[in-house]
């Protein structure tokens, strides 16, 4: 059973950064991808960013591509979001989540079975 929490969500202003991490306990961290999705206000919950167990694959979606950095720490059994030049539209609850067993990496939410409680990130315009 994998339990995932995060933490570093908050307020900024557009144009600035924010990190956020999650840390994953339970089963084999290192042996599965990690991915983070987000939802905002009366929108779906949509994909952001993967990465592979060994952390050399890294997938992202096109909203967030060269913005946002996703990075792991198996000896941790944490995964991280880095997020730099943020705006409006990034505004939303991040989660970080753990795939179904079988599967890699993937877009669809539905191919995650462990979430996180969500971090809220607000960036003012």
């Amino acid at each position: 059973q994998v339990q995932l929490v995060e933490s570093g969500g908050g307020l900024v202003q557009a144009g600035g950064s924010l990190r956020l991490s999650c840390t994953a306990s339970g089963r084999t961290f290192s042996s599965y991808s990690m991915a983070w999705f987000r939802q905002a206000t009366g929108k779906e919950r949509e994909f952001v960013a993967a990465i592979r167990w060994s952390g050399n694959n890294t997938y992202y979606a096109d909203s967030v591509k060269g913005r946002f950095t996703i990075a792991r720490d198996n000896a941790k059994n944490t995964v991280a979001l880095q997020m730099n030049s943020l705006k409006p539209e990034d505004t939303a609850i991040y989660y970080c989540v753990a795939p179904k067993r079988g599967i890699i990496v993937s877009v669809s939410e539905n191919d995650y079975d462990r979430w996180g409680q969500g971090t809220q990130v607000t960036v003012s315009s």
